[in-house]
């Protein structure tokens, strides 16, 4: 899996790098890569995007 950085993290210092696959998709601190990644399903992590869009504001 090819990891990229979010593009929500811009500049700032905390940031998220993601990657996908057709089954799965994995997250990961960018200054802490050494600690692994957390892996979701493909529909845990749709899930998981479309609650964060209702809910972001």
């Amino acid at each position: 899996m090819e990891f990229r950085k979010s593009s929500y993290s811009a500049t700032e210092s905390h940031c998220v790098e993601v990657a996908d696959s057709p089954q799965v998709s994995a997250v990961r601190d960018t200054k802490h890569r050494h600690l692994g990644a957390l892996i979701f399903s493909s529909p845990e992590w749709r899930a998981f995007l479309d609650a964060a869009k209702r809910d972001a504001f």
